[in-house]
């Protein structure tokens, strides 16, 4: 054979080669950032139950780019997936609460619609209407001060009233009389129909809501460990406000009334350290009037994020509980070990039974419904591979666990 030939050959083998490593250099890449690297996360944040079927909302991490994606998620009565719909639009986002309105669902949260808010780290708020077959009837975004999120919502015959806050995203800008906690009251086409802030714009939220008596009752927190309750009418004008000193960061999350009382899940902090804290509910009459409180205290730190009521007249709480683990950082700092928490109050918040679920690594309750004279919680675990993935746990009115699915 010709040199030339054999030496042009030689060269078309060696470029050949060059871009084998290349591509299998690049396969490692992905498979390792991707892969080892990339935690697969799937939680749920609320739960809808009606007619024996199940909605949730949350986000997940499955998609290519591993961005964390605001999910809708609907299961037959044996909690078989349906469907799962994905809102893509825009960057990272996620679902905190769902509410059905006849065949349809409204859910909110909130994601980084544009490149500035993805590379800034802050998102808008945002509520989508779907149907019973997951199509988008609507979707909507809220953007005030730069860092805002809808936290719930509640259907109305004519509309829907939505919970959340906008806040800086720069803690340092100083104070917005325009920003903070939210109350905002959308029509059944999505468009705003009137709203109403209250507190600080560097971190006061509304965190949930109820409807009762043509008054509507909103729960969260205004400065940093500082809890509130606020009652407004229900065409949106101002009643009262309440303040809790001290919470923890999160102020009170969770409101459902039994009675003529308002019950509130939250956690009980302290002057010195709101990071010391333990599972609390406080009691409310319908003025916003504080009448008493129970706190658990367990090993950790502790509190209730929801709280419902039973047929039998019995609150019940769900939350997290923290308690440091023999295990240390490789910067030798404390690490903790989260676990669920289900506790059942009388109505005069006398404590019935508190019980501790530590199935995997760690578990945290989101959410909780009355299914059947049984207790329903959702939330998610963590496993050993890093993942996160949502669960069910069904609790008897004994506070037994009857399934895990």
């Amino acid at each position: 054979m010709d040199r030339k030939v054999v030496k042009i050959l030689k060269i078309i083998a060696l470029f050949l080669v060059v871009i084998l490593v290349i591509e299998l250099g690049y396969i490692c890449y992905i498979s390792f950032f991707k892969g080892e690297k990339q935690v697969y996360f799937d939680g749920i944040n609320a739960l809808c139950y009606m007619d024996n079927s199940y909605v949730t909302v949350g986000s997940n991490n499955n998609n290519d780019q591993f961005m964390e994606k605001a999910k809708f998620t609907k299961y037959n009565s044996k909690k078989e997936k349906v469907f799962e719909k994905l809102y893509n639009k825009g960057y990272n986002g996620s679902f905190f609460g769902v509410t059905r309105d006849g065949d349809d669902y409204i859910a909110v949260g909130s994601y980084e619609a544009t490149k500035e808010e993805h590379e800034d780290g802050t998102r808008s708020a945002l509520i989508v209407k779907y149907d019973q077959d997951g199509n988008v009837l609507f979707d909507k975004d809220f953007q005030v001060l730069g860092n805002s999120k809808f936290t719930n919502v509640w259907a109305l015959a004519d509309g829907y009233l939505v919970t959340g806050q906008s806040i800086y995203e720069n803690m340092t800008l100083g104070f917005s009389n325009v920003g903070g906690a939210f109350l905002i009251k959308y029509d059944k086409e999505g468009k705003e129909l009137w709203r109403k802030s209250y507190g600080g714009s560097k971190s006061a939220i509304y965190n949930d809501l109820i409807v009762d008596d043509n008054y509507i009752y909103a729960v969260g927190k205004d400065a940093t460990s500082v809890g509130i309750i606020s009652k407004y009418d229900i065409n949106g004008n101002y009643i009262t406000t309440t303040n809790y000193k001290y919470t923890d960061s999160f102020g009170f999350t969770g409101v459902v009334k039994m009675g003529d009382s308002l019950y509130v899940s939250t956690a009980k902090g302290t002057t010195k350290d709101n990071n010391d804290v333990d599972a609390m509910i406080v009691k409310y009459d319908l003025d916003c009037n504080y009448i008493n409180e129970v706190i658990y205290q367990g090993k950790g730190r502790e509190r209730y994020n929801h709280l419902i009521k039973d047929d039998h007249d019995n609150l019940i709480a769900i939350g997290t509980t923290a308690v440091i683990s023999d295990k240390k950082s490789n910067e030798g700092i404390d690490v903790f070990k989260y676990d669920g928490i289900i506790g059942k109050y009388s109505s005069s918040l006398e404590e019935i039974d508190v019980i501790i679920y530590g199935d995997e690594r760690d578990d945290y309750f989101t959410d909780i419904k009355l299914v059947n004279n049984n207790y329903l919680v959702t939330g998610y675990s963590s496993y050993e591979d890093g993942s996160y993935l949502s669960k069910f746990i069904t609790y008897s009115d004994a506070l037994k666990v009857l399934e895990v699915e």
